[in-house]
This record gives structure tokens, C-alpha cells and sequence, in this order.
């Protein structure tokens, strides 16, 4: 295959095509990661984004972002699912379908506790959902003028506007 600027997931053997991520999302993505950085350090934890996740065999999705273990071999390919202790998802209309329903429920499945989801970026509105059993339900949720406070697995408080560009 040669050079492309898609971003190319395996889910369940097959190979997902979508673009690149906008110079919006991007920015969000960075803003979302520098907010998280400092928190997560102290828990023992690695800002990733981006990163090849393998939840099982022939399932490797890239998430926007994860908090992983800070002891995973940070030269593999992949960051196993039982490392990663939050994903975090930028909602994109090309991907509204597999970010709301098929990554939930994959993510869910493979046993990561924490679904954090940017939806509707122009507005924005946070939702972080907790797993039970293999779905999630949703924790809590802030939208403009609010804050997301999380206190597991990081303690933050997002305020959803300023992950704005």
C-alpha cells in the first residue's frame, strides 16, 4: 500500500478508510492531551494520541487519544487494551457512526473503563461514560458554559470550551 494521508484502522479483519483528521480536530486533540498531561503523570499514566490500540486479534482501531499504563513498551507497534485505562474520541461527521456506536461498544468489550467522547466540536459537549460489564453508561456530561470534572482515572477539570481552537 503505498503513502496515504487516511487514517487506516483494523476492526475485525476489516481495513476502515477514513481521512485524515481537520486541522480543527487536531488542534482539539492537542488542546484535550495538554490538559490531561500533567494529571495523568501523576497517576502513573501516558497521554497517548493516536496510537495503534489493540483491543483483541485483527481489532486495532486508533483512537484520538488514550491514557495508557506509563510502564507499557513504549516501542511496540500496539498498546494492549488491558493497558489503557481511558479512550478518548473526537466526534467528526465522517465518523459519528463508529464513534457513538461501534467504538463504544468494542472499547467496552475489550474492558477499558473510561469512553471519553467530544461531541458536536463546534458546540462542544463532553460525555464521559463508565464501563459495566461490556457497555458503557453514561457518568456525566458538560456542555458550554460547564465543566467536566473526572476523578478517575485522572483528576481534571475540563472545561469543554477551551479545548476549542
Amino acid at each position: 500500500m503505498g503513502e496515504t494521508h487516511n487514517r487506516i484502522e483494523r476492526i475485525d479483519g476489516s481495513l476502515q478508510v477514513t481521512p485524515a483528521p481537520t486541522p480543527r480536530h487536531r488542534a482539539i486533540s492537542h488542546r484535550l492531551a495538554r490538559l490531561l498531561e500533567e494529571p495523568a503523570a501523576a497517576a502513573g499514566l501516558l497521554v497517548l494520541p493516536a496510537v495503534n490500540l489493540r483491543l483483541k486479534p485483527g481489532r486495532i482501531p486508533i483512537p484520538d487519544l488514550v491514557l495508557a499504563d506509563a510502564a507499557i513498551d513504549r516501542d511496540e507497534l500496539v498498546v494492549p487494551a488491558e493497558r489503557v485505562a481511558l479512550v478518548a474520541e473526537i466526534f467528526s461527521p465522517s465518523t459519528a457512526m463508529t464513534d457513538r456506536v461501534q467504538k463504544m461498544h468494542v472499547y467496552a468489550a475489550a474492558g477499558i473503563d473510561h469512553y471519553l467522547l467530544l461531541v458536536e466540536p463546534r458546540g462542544p459537549r463532553l460525555h464521559l461514560h463508565r464501563r459495566e460489564g461490556d457497555t458503557y453508561a453514561e457518568g456525566v456530561a458538560a456542555g458550554p458554559g460547564a465543566r467536566l470534572e473526572l476523578t478517575d482515572p485522572v483528576r481534571v477539570t475540563i472545561d469543554p470550551a477551551a479545548l476549542l481552537p
